[in-house]
This record gives structure tokens, C-alpha cells and sequence, in this order.
């Protein structure tokens, strides 16, 4: 019996290793789920990764930014190792950013910016604000707002409320004259 189960084990190892993307390395875990290695492998992009990635090593490469939802897919994500790379820091890496401080805070002092320049060389941990960009959460036009019609009408309709109340005002003060 003991023979079956080592030989369901490494068939299990086997299928998960076989979703490995051909730029990395992966590792079966005792635990189930994969250790993925593409430390140092030059990519400008992530590669498609197994649903079963629980440690990525994403390290020492050249990755600018990653794209939102990236790691939604991987349920079982521990552990995601970004360091050493060239990271734009602009709204781009709001995911990253959002991720890494939800699931390893202490890892955003270890990611640094390659620019722009009012975030190079600064951890994506220390970056708000503005050295992020405006990230689409800007106010709209004043002009083009929509309450700003509403507020105008508002200001006419009491001004000729006044105006109204004024003259009746006039003609009260008249009659008891």
C-alpha cells in the first residue's frame, strides 16, 4: 500500500510541475501546490502561471509593473518574492502595491522604484499621493459636473425668492403706511 501512495504522490507532482511556465523552474511541494523559480531570467513580463503557485520568486529581473488581477488566478499564493527589479511606480503598480500590503506589508520596503523620477530609488511602501499619480481619481471639471447646474439653479431660485420676498416686504410696509 505504502508503494500506491508514493506512486500517487509523484504523479500528483508530476501534473502540477507539468503547468510550469518554460522561463522558471518549479518545485513540487511536500504540502501540495508548486514553488515557482524565475529568479534571473530576464522577463519584461509575467509568464502564465500554474493555478497551484504558492511561492513565486519573481526576483532580479525586468519586470516594470504588473497588470491588475495578476495573481487573482493563484489562491494559495504565499509567498512572492518582486525585489530587484525595475518597477515603474506609477498607477500601474496600485495592484502590486495593494496586494503586497494586504498579504506582506514588511515587503513593500523592499521594492523600489526605477522611476518615474519623484518615486526612483524610493521602497513602493513609502509612495503615496502624488509620486503615484493621480490614478484616475481626479475630480471631474468644475464645468463639466454635473451638481454645478444644480447648485446654479439653486442660487437662482433663491435669489428670486429674495427678490419676491422683498417686494412683498415693500408692499406689507405700504398697506400699514
Amino acid at each position: 500500500m505504502p508503494a500506491w501512495g508514493a506512486l500517487l504522490l509523484l504523479w500528483a507532482a508530476a501534473e502540477a510541475v507539468k503547468d510550469c511556465p518554460a522561463e522558471c523552474t518549479c518545485q513540487a511541494l511536500e504540502t501540495m501546490g508548486l514553488w515557482v523559480d524565475c529568479r534571473g531570467r530576464g522577463l519584461t513580463a509575467l509568464p502564465a502561471l500554474p493555478v497551484h503557485t504558492r511561492h513565486l520568486l519573481l526576483a532580479n529581473n525586468s519586470l516594470s509593473s504588473v497588470p491588475p488581477g495578476a495573481f487573482d488566478h493563484l489562491p494559495q499564493l504565499q509567498t512572492l518574492n518582486v525585489t530587484q527589479n525595475p518597477w515603474h511606480c506609477d498607477c500601474g503598480l496600485t495592484y502590486l502595491r495593494l496586494w503586497l500590503e494586504d498579504r506582506t506589508p514588511e515587503a513593500l520596503l523592499h521594492v523600489h522604484c526605477a522611476s518615474p523620477a519623484l518615486a526612483d530609488a524610493r521602497p513602493l511602501g513609502q509612495l503615496t499621493g502624488y509620486r503615484l499619480g493621480s490614478c484616475g481619481w481626479q475630480l471631474p471639471a468644475s464645468w463639466t459636473y454635473p451638481g454645478l447646474w444644480w447648485d446654479v439653479l439653486l442660487v437662482v431660485v433663491a435669489t428670486l425668492g429674495l427678490a419676491l420676498l422683498a417686494c412683498l416686504l415693500c408692499t406689507a410696509t405700504e398697506i400699514f403706511d
